[in-house]
């Protein structure tokens, strides 16, 4: 959580209270070049999206990996699902995160590759989704959704600049309704002026620090400076957010959602919260998004499974135990087979939405028997490059993950050398 501030005679003030207040986050930092808002010149480029998904009980490498490398490699049992978009699909092996380590503990990294996160102090940094959103500007309504299905308490892999965890979306239907029911004017009118009273709460909060700057050390300055950063971007957020409050929100393609409770109900919530991510994608409504996915206690309302997931991953080669896997793993498979094809469905501009949207999957163990976090199960899907089939790097001494980010954030438009602990883009891969 954020640091509270003291003032005095004021009591404590978060600036959690702010964003409960202003239903905005410090998350997405928004740039002064890329102000005025909705001045700029639109792109020539045609618009890049992408959605990073994590299931994060890993995968069961032997029905996962290719035993030949290249673009002839013979179908797998998952990538068998997946048959249909082969060619426009890559598999990676032999790659993981550079010092990520702690087992489970390492889904908080997954998309900031952040080192050590079971170590004692660890702080995050910036998720790959956030900084995509961070750096693509107000250029749709939502700057990024975070979604997930069946997280608790800290769970999660979306964080901030400030390695804060940055709040989920657990319900579609809820989503649905802020994408697409405008409401009528005197609600439209609310909300701005809602988001109004948040702008004049930080303007008060703001002046109240800089008098408190005065008669503080270096050291705590130096923690107020970064504090008037925050709040200099959330008052940016809240005033694109009126902005947007009086722009009609765009007509959904598909009826309203109906969100699905059940935990065991684990497919049916993956499909529709792909389904939302879709929807988003098709009315421009954000172009970036995430979907952790949490498995680890859930008994998957599935024929054949009896067991939690974390339970049956500790398998001893169980027939059992490997059958109610390849289960759930195989349903988790289709939900993205059904994803991918949706996307292939929509056209934009004459061209497929799937050519437009890079598609991440993976898991953060690559041997969630053994804990291990290195040979993650890893593809990419869409996004308009020329796939390269099984890349196939050293199972042992591992190829950075990162690399691909940044291919990614290239791909999406974002001028980046270099993520996290990335050492250039990924080997192999390029642009169609």
């Amino acid at each position: 959580m954020p640091a509270s501030f003291f003032f005095p005679s004021r009591g404590p003030l978060s600036r959690r209270a702010f964003l409960r207040g202003a239903g905005v986050t410090l998350s997405l930092p928004l740039l002064d070049a890329m102000s005025p808002a909705f001045a700029r010149a639109a792109p020539a480029a045609p618009p890049r999206r992408m959605i990073a998904i994590q299931t994060n009980m890993g995968i069961l490498s032997q029905h996962f990996f290719p035993a030949e490398a290249g673009l002839d490699y013979k179908l797998t049992t998952y990538l068998e699902i997946l048959k249909a978009f082969k060619d426009r699909m890559t598999v990676l092996s032999g790659v993981s995160h550079p010092a990520v380590d702690g087992a489970h503990e390492a889904e908080k990294s997954f998309l900031s590759a952040a080192p050590h996160p079971g170590g004692a102090g660890f702080r995050n940094s910036i998720s790959l989704d956030q900084y995509a959103a961070e750096q693509l500007g107000p250029v749709t309504r939502f700057p990024s959704f975070a979604l997930d299905v069946n997280a608790e308490g800290t769970q999660g892999m979306v964080f901030s600049r400030t390695g804060v965890k940055v709040p989920t979306e657990k319900s579609p239907a809820a989503l649905y309704r802020k994408m697409f029911v405008q409401g009528n004017p005197a609600e439209v009118e609310a909300r701005v002026a809602d988001l109004g009273r948040g702008r004049s709460a930080l303007d008060f909060v703001s002046a109240d620090a800089k008098r408190l700057g005065r008669s503080v050390g270096p050291a705590d300055k130096a923690r107020l400076d970064q504090y008037f950063t925050a709040v200099r971007d959330l008052e940016r957020q809240l005033e694109l957010g009126q902005e947007w409050e009086r722009k009609p929100k765009p007509k959904a393609s598909a009826p309203a959602l109906t969100d699905v409770t059940e935990n065991k109900k684990l497919i049916d919530k993956i499909r529709l919260m792909l389904d939302i991510a879709r929807l988003g994608f098709e009315s421009d409504s954000t172009r970036v998004v995430s979907l952790f996915v949490n498995t680890f206690s859930i008994v998957a309302d599935l024929p054949g499974v009896k067991d939690e997931t974390h339970s049956i991953t500790h398998h001893g080669g169980r027939k059992e135990a490997l059958d109610q896997l390849v289960t759930i793993e195989s349903a988790q498979f289709r939900a993205l087979a059904g994803f991918l094809a949706n996307l292939a469905g929509v056209k934009e501009d004459g061209e497929a939405l799937l050519d437009r949207t890079m598609v991440l999957y993976g898991a953060p163990m690559g041997n969630a028997a053994s804990h291990d976090n290195r040979n993650l199960p890893v593809l990419l899907a869409g996004g308009g490059f020329r796939h390269a089939g099984h890349l196939a790097f050293d199972a042992k001494k591992n190829y950075p993950l990162p690399n691909l980010f940044v291919s990614m954030l290239q791909r999406l438009g974002v001028p980046a050398d270099r993520f996290a602990t990335s050492t250039g883009t990924l080997t192999g891969l390029r642009s169609g």
